[in-house]
């Protein structure tokens, strides 16, 4: 067992793969030298050198077009976005190219490529840089996306996605940084594509990921001091969309709840939910509800920003109000 942050665990997982295959290196702004946006890179150059820590001009589209091509010759790239706010400006590179090669070479060729972004709020960095994008990703046929909530997953999910066939999105949460756990990276890593119950109860289940999960088992905890048990799963990787396990909660209990800190119209929270209703419908004695983001821009100030997404209270008060 070792105690570590979620950012520390991302740099184990990078070095662990770079150290076992020399074609793993990372390429995005600020990565060598100076370690990458939020740390996660840094030192890996004092091994590894310039080479396979290679630092690019600003230019999101060279990076990950860079990247593709990369994967396409045999290589295993780690692109990285600072912000996934800015995952707009590669949309050809990524979903027009990376997403679709596969089919395009009719499965003669793959593109094994991770692109590492950070997203979310809880930084007061303003409406361009704190949004959460991950449903244009889920949009795209082709993409895996991952979004680990934990140390734990950080470490081995990264693990797990630099030996993927085809590209994957990783969205790691700027709030979850710093985060320390003890874990035990010598554990059984947690199967591909595979959602994990967090707490289980017999009244509502909770669909969640990310930093959500945190704020989600806040509130179950304050819940269960009210006398409502509530199941919480943390999906951990959205494409794969581990909808079994969705499933055999939900089905025996009959109620659902999903969160999201993306936005409410026409997000992760209503495909969950939309999934839900139409595969359990027989078995739901309730709708199916979305606590999600706000549909606005993302203030810099603290209290709005805050205000904007769901919080352990709003959790916690939208299932008493589905229990009364």
């Amino acid at each position: 067992m070792a105690q570590m942050t979620y950012r520390d665990a991302l740099r184990k997982a990078l070095h662990d793969a770079m150290t076992e295959d020399e074609d793993v290196f990372v390429i995005g702004e600020e990565v060598g030298r100076y370690g990458g946006a939020y740390g996660v890179t840094k030192g890996l150059i004092d091994e590894f050198g310039p080479e396979r820590l290679r630092d690019t001009p600003i230019s999101e589209p060279a990076i990950v077009g860079t990247a593709v091509g990369a994967a396409m010759a045999g290589m295993r790239p780690v692109a990285e976005l600072m912000y996934v706010d800015f995952i707009g400006l590669t949309m050809d590179q990524l979903c027009n190219q990376a997403a679709k090669i596969r089919y395009m070479f009719g499965g003669q060729i793959g593109v094994s490529m991770v692109l590492r972004t950070q997203g979310g709020t809880g930084r007061s960095a303003g409406a361009q840089h704190s949004q959460s994008l991950e449903a244009y990703v889920m949009h795209t046929p082709g993409l895996r996306l991952v979004m680990p909530g934990t140390v734990y997953d950080a470490y081995h999910l990264l693990r797990q996605a630099l030996r993927q066939p085809d590209p994957v999105v990783f969205i790691e949460h700027k709030a979850l940084y710093a985060m320390s756990e003890e874990v035990d990276l010598d554990a059984p890593p947690p199967d591909w594509g595979r959602a994990v119950v967090r707490r289980t109860g017999s009244d509502l289940v909770i669909v969640t990921y990310s930093r959500q999960v945190h704020y989600v088992m806040q509130a179950a905890e304050a819940l269960a001091g009210q006398g409502i048990e509530a199941t919480v799963i943390d999906l951990r990787t959205l494409n794969p969309l581990d909808f079994e396990t969705i499933r055999a909660a939900v089905e025996p209990i009959g109620r659902a709840m999903v969160v999201s800190e993306g936005p409410l119209t026409a997000g992760v929270a209503a495909e969950l939910s939309a999934r839900i209703t139409e595969e359990c419908f027989d078995f739901l004695h309730d709708p199916v509800i979305r606590v999600a983001g706000e549909d606005v821009p993302i203030s810099v100030s603290t209290a709005l920003e805050a205000a904007s997404v769901p919080s352990a209270d709003l959790v916690a008060e939208t299932a008493r109000k589905m229990l009364v």
